[in-house]
């Protein structure tokens, strides 16, 4: 099988023109074209109005070796890698049907936790999903109590509960990371698998949108529990029970629950997400090594997507194969910041997303059909410890609260959040009113000064970037714009470190993973981390080695953040 890529093509092109421009690349008789699948497509559109359809194909051909041969020198044109995925242990059956079998323990049922238990189950190893939030579909009711009504349930929230954070947000199933073993694609087949559509397979920029992603994650829990695999929800992990030997080594020997129970095991997947505090706090107490990591806080700004789709696509705005237009925007300020675009949800809302009493966090969220007339994006600012706060592993969260708390009482109570105008942003003055472009949050907004609710070096450094983004998408630093506060919950304030088998650098048999161990930002990526602890504890435990699979997720994924 070979892979071509970089084929471009118009937007309106016929259906047999790739086939076509398959034979002319590779210069060969179109009887010599077996079979072709597309891999990826994207778009390039560098040129507003010129916009162009980019592929990768994989394609069967006669004589495939004399074709290589021919175009050795030509980099578009090789081998398609394999990227079928396969157990690294095909025995767990038999080692779970052992006497004394402890199972293993997944802690968090967000992508990371929901890829973990799906591999270990798909394995054979029975393991135990312990979620402190409530079933999906629950979780919806109570997040909808706070949209709708300013009720906020502190456990089942945007953050807590089956899905994760990820469940309420616009779906996006790329990443950054370093994949060298096509991880991704496993993450991709099995959300197909729960219900997600094919063309996630072969799109450059896939989503799902929230209504699916809910199906997805009860597709996905049947299975695991089928497999042998068990759920508790409602069931917050208060204690990881540790002893030490001889030497002083320690290692987990189980956990303690907050219904008082316990559950012995020697293997634990620690994908609590960024948000668990009162866990990282347990967590501290308990002596696993921790470190302060830089992340990033700012506001969300919502356009018109009618804006946003003009800006970068022009005339040919409506063409059904682009939808709704995204950006990813940048600028390094001159207070030595970086200011850029986060997590932007095309034809989206703005949903409340704290899952603490008396403080106001927000995040974007779209359906699948991005048919919301606001476009949506995060734009934050990085702060770092030992610069911003102090060094310490929960400096991040007590930082974050203080703002977070800043703008409940800019937002004048009951989970209203603070909200300006751009152009009233730019001009250093209060909102008093809102214009054209109508806000999504909800509960709602109160028109005011964001400055109140940000450090005054965010607010410089956002003040120098708007314009520059202006530069880029036409209508960006729009006066009527609105900026919604605060964006606090970019990515973990800490990281836990974990060696090469995956395991706490300090504490054997914990297994720091995903967004809240600092080694996963999005969807796909905690799927990804989730995948690689599966695989070193499935290895760990039937006593072979993991083979480095966790440092590359060290190198590479720590670097994408």
């Amino acid at each position: 099988m070979l892979r071509l890529t970089e084929l471009r093509l118009p937007l309106d092109h016929a259906p047999d023109a790739l086939a076509a421009e398959i034979v002319r690349r590779l210069g060969i008789p179109a009887t010599d074209l077996l079979d072709h699948t597309v891999f990826r497509r994207g778009y390039d559109a560098r040129r507003r109005g010129a916009i162009v359809l980019v592929y990768t194909v994989d394609c069967m051909v006669r004589d495939q070796d004399a074709v290589l041969a021919r175009l050795a020198d030509d980099r578009h044109v090789g081998l398609a890698p394999d990227t079928a995925y396969r157990f690294v242990v095909d025995d767990g059956a038999a080692l779970a049907a052992r006497e004394g079998y402890r199972r293993p323990v997944v802690i968090g049922a967000g992508p990371c936790g929901l890829l973990a238990g799906l591999l270990l189950a798909q394995m054979g190893l029975r393991p135990l999903i312990l979620e402190r939030g409530k079933i999906v579909r629950e979780r919806t009711v109570d997040t909808f109590a706070l949209w709708r009504k300013s009720v906020l349930t502190p456990e089942s929230n945007v953050q807590f509960g089956e899905g994760g954070a990820g469940t309420f947000s616009d779906g996006k199933l790329y990443s950054q990371v370093s994949d060298p073993r096509h991880y991704g694609r496993k993450v991709l087949a099995e959300f197909v698998r729960a219900g997600a559509p094919e063309e996630i397979l072969y799109l450059s920029k896939p989503h799902i949108g929230t209504f699916r992603l809910v199906s997805m994650v009860e597709h996905i829990r049947a299975e695991i529990e089928a497999l042998g695999g068990e759920y508790r929800f409602g069931t917050r992990v208060e204690e990881i029970l540790i002893a030490r030997d001889a030497a002083g080594a320690r290692r987990v020997e189980g956990v303690r629950l907050s219904d008082g129970g316990t559950v012995s095991t020697g293997h634990i997947v620690l994908a609590i997400g960024h948000s668990a505090r009162d866990t990282f706090a347990m967590l501290r107490d308990a002596g696993v090594e921790m470190r302060a990591k830089p992340f990033s806080i700012g506001v969300r700004i919502e356009h018109p997507q009618s804006v946003i789709d003009m800006a970068r696509f022009g005339t040919q705005a409506a063409t059904p194969l682009l939808g709704a237009a995204d950006y990813r925007l940048v600028h390094h300020a001159a207070n030595g910041r970086a200011v850029y675009s986060f997590c932007m949800c095309p034809g989206g809302t703005v949903v409340a997303a704290t899952s603490e009493e008396g403080r106001v966090v927000t995040n974007g969220m779209s359906q699948y059909s991005r048919a919301e007339r606001n476009a949506n994006a995060g734009i934050v600012v990085g702060v770092a410890p030992g610069v911003d706060y102090p060094d310490d592993p929960l400096a991040g969260i007590a930082f974050q609260r203080h703002w977070e708390r800043q703008a409940y009482l800019a937002g004048g109570g009951g989970y209203r959040a603070p909200a300006q105008r751009v152009g009233d942003f730019l001009a250093g003055r209060p909102s008093t009113h809102l214009g054209t472009v109508e806000p999504s949050y909800r509960p709602g907004v109160t028109p005011t000064d964001l400055a109140a609710c940000l450090p005054d070096y965010v607010v410089a450094a956002m003040r120098e970037a708007l314009p520059m983004f202006e530069r880029r998408l036409r209508g960006f630093s729009m006066d009527d714009a609105v900026m919604t506060g605060v964006e606090t919950r970019t990515s973990s304030p800490l990281r836990i470190p974990r060696g090469p088998d995956g395991q706490s650098v300090n504490t054997a048999g914990l297994y720091p993973a995903g967004e809240g161990a600092g080694y996963a930002g999005g969807i796909l990526s905690a799927g990804i981390d989730g995948i690689r602890v599966a695989e070193a504890v499935a290895l760990t435990m039937a006593g072979r080695p993991v083979d480095g699979l966790i440092r590359e997720t060290m190198t590479h994924t720590a670097a994408a953040q």
